[in-house]
């Protein structure tokens, strides 16, 4: 053939064509190939990945449902620590006012026992004194009245008495004894 003849140059171009679709169908039957490997091998890891996939679901089903758990556990435990804070505060609050009213009441106790200590003590100043004057004014006077009367009774009785009989015989020892 001719290389100034355009069929010529329409055959090598159709065989460059056909040689393009030769490495295009080549090119596209390895990429099948590959693809049809990829393919495969991707099935195998799937196979192997989905018993996985389900154990790694099931795991995050109870992982959420363990965060939920704990979220619950934490409210609750957020809501009872501070119930005990204010728990804790009431009884600090309660412990204050216990120890003031104890302090007040220590000192109205010793305020009271000093008031019974003084009274006890004027009581027993007064009944010491009461004694002594009843014992100076009326006891001591009474008593030398009462001596006085009873001279005077003996004063009287020997006044008034009747004479004396005449002695004109003797007596016994025991007709003397006067009592």
């Amino acid at each position: 053939m001719n290389a100034n003849d355009p069929q010529f140059w329409m055959m090598i171009s159709s065989i460059i064509i056909a040689v393009c679709f030769i490495v295009m169908a080549i090119s596209l039957i390895s990429i099948a190939v590959i693809v049809r490997r990829v393919v495969a091998t991707v099935k195998r890891v799937e196979a192997r990945v989905d018993p996985l996939i389900t154990k790694v679901d099931a795991i995050s089903v109870q992982g959420k449902e363990m965060s939920v758990h704990f979220t619950e556990i934490s409210a609750n435990l957020s809501t009872a620590t501070r119930h005990l804070a204010e728990s804790t505060e009431l009884i600090r609050a309660e412990v204050a006012e216990l120890k003031v009213l104890v302090g007040e009441t220590a000192v109205t106790a010793r305020d009271k026992v000093q008031l019974v200590s003084r009274t006890i003590d004027q009581t027993h100043l007064q009944v010491m004194n009461t004694t002594e004057f009843v014992q100076e004014k009326i006891v001591v006077p009474a008593r030398e009245i009462a001596a006085i009367m009873a001279g005077l009774k003996k004063g009287l009785e020997v006044l008034f008495a009747p004479p004396p009989k005449p002695i004109d015989r003797a007596y016994v020892e025991e007709e003397l004894f006067i009592g």
